[in-house]
């Protein structure tokens, strides 16, 4: 990338991170209602293929809990913790008032909630509070990539190999 481009790329990227979350392309949430068993939950995680949460919604579309991976590994190697009941309730592990986003919000936002947090999914809300979707980190950096395509589409194979002589006949 020479230095023109550089200096394009520099002054575009703070107007990008302070585009509102609707903008940016989300993954469909994994969701149940309250009262699912954490069996379940666990069968809905693994249908996903990609997901390591799953949303607890009620029935007004109300976000009101978040059962995540690392509740479920941290109960697991705790020390003289009880083995977990998978039919208990997902209540009994879900984390009641999670960290999350409103469309709102800015792609900063959403980053520096990411990183501070250490979140790979975070919900996203509307104004009435209602899950719309989660954001994740490949949701972003999907978003950044898409608004250099030129940039991105003429890197080489390997950013730092250069061709001695240019290749084809």
């Amino acid at each position: 990338m020479n230095e023109l481009t550089e200096r394009a790329v520099a002054a575009r990227v703070p107007t990008l991170l302070d585009e509102r979350l609707q903008v940016v392309g989300r993954k469909a949430p994994v969701t149940v209602p309250p009262g699912t068993t954490l069996a379940d939950c666990l069968a809905a995680i693994r249908r996903s293929g990609t997901g390591d949460s799953v949303f607890v919604v009620g029935s007004d579309g109300r976000l009101t809990g978040v059962l995540t991976e690392r509740d479920i590994f941290g109960r697991l190697v705790g020390g003289d913790v009880p083995p977990i009941d998978l039919s208990q309730p997902v209540e009994t592990l879900m984390t009641t008032r999670p960290h999350h986003l409103h469309l709102e919000e800015t792609v900063r936002d959403a980053i520096e909630l990411m990183q501070t947090g250490r979140y790979r999914n975070v919900p996203l809300l509307d104004d009435d509070d209602t899950l719309q979707g989660v954001i994740r980190p490949q949701d972003v950096l999907k978003y950044l990539a898409e608004a250099f395509p030129e940039e991105l589409l003429n890197l080489p194979p390997r950013p730092h190999q250069t061709m001695h002589r240019a290749e084809g006949g």
